[in-house]
């Protein structure tokens, strides 16, 4: 039985990742979206949110005073294990688009020092037929958290944010991200408006079916 076939939508923080899934699910509403964004939860899942929520309300701001980078690790590891869940769910005619799956989170985890016996199981999952990696200049990015005035401690270095500690853990994370999925085909969707690259998503899909 061959494994499930999807592609990843990748990036840093505040790609633009989530506008492009928004996108894609209008034009494209025959497409299975895979993500832990709320918007794209059915009730039944409900858990995942409220999950999320937790995490950001509580953990990662007591990271390292209350709670340890593990713990944190641990929890985000039920997005990750939902997301797996979710392909393995996923029909063999649909295209088929998750947004990050595990190589986000376990980069971010890399980076705050969790423990890597937590991640190692994750690399076992299935793997997707190639990725998108939707890149954004760290700067850029930083305007655009500033505009909406909302960062999370897995979104810079150190306690308290600034320009520098985030633009630093972006191109971090930028490069461990790529490095995690060296071993698949990906391409480099360059910053550019939505329509762009909503056309560059589905000419992928269009090449990957062939």
């Amino acid at each position: 039985m061959p494994g499930p076939s999807f592609l990843v939508l990748l990036g840093t923080d505040y790609a633009g990742k989530s506008v492009l899934m928004r996108a894609l699910a209008t034009t494209e509403p025959s497409w299975r979206l895979v993500s832990v964004d709320e918007e794209f939860l059915a009730p039944e899942h409900g858990i995942v949110s409220r999950l999320k929520s937790e995490l950001l309300r509580e953990a990662l701001p007591g990271i390292r005073k209350h709670h340890s980078v593990d713990f944190a690790a641990s929890m985000l590891q039920t997005a990750v294990v939902y997301l797996r869940d979710q392909i393995l769910d996923c029909g063999v005619r649909e295209p088929v688009i998750v947004d990050s799956y595990y190589y986000k989170i376990l980069a971010k985890c890399r980076l705050i020092g969790a423990a890597e016996g937590i991640m190692d199981w994750w690399r076992g999952f299935p793997q997707p037929r190639g990725v998108l990696f939707v890149d954004v200049d760290p700067a850029t990015a930083w305007a655009r958290s500033t505009s909406v005035g909302r960062t999370n401690r897995l979104e810079f270095y150190g306690d308290d944010v600034d320009r520098e500690a985030f633009i630093e853990f972006q191109r971090d994370l930028r490069a461990a991200m790529l490095a995690e999925v060296a071993h698949l085909p990906v391409e480099v969707l360059p910053q550019a408006d939505v329509a762009s690259t909503v056309r560059r998503v589905r000419e992928a899909v269009a090449c990957a079916d062939a």
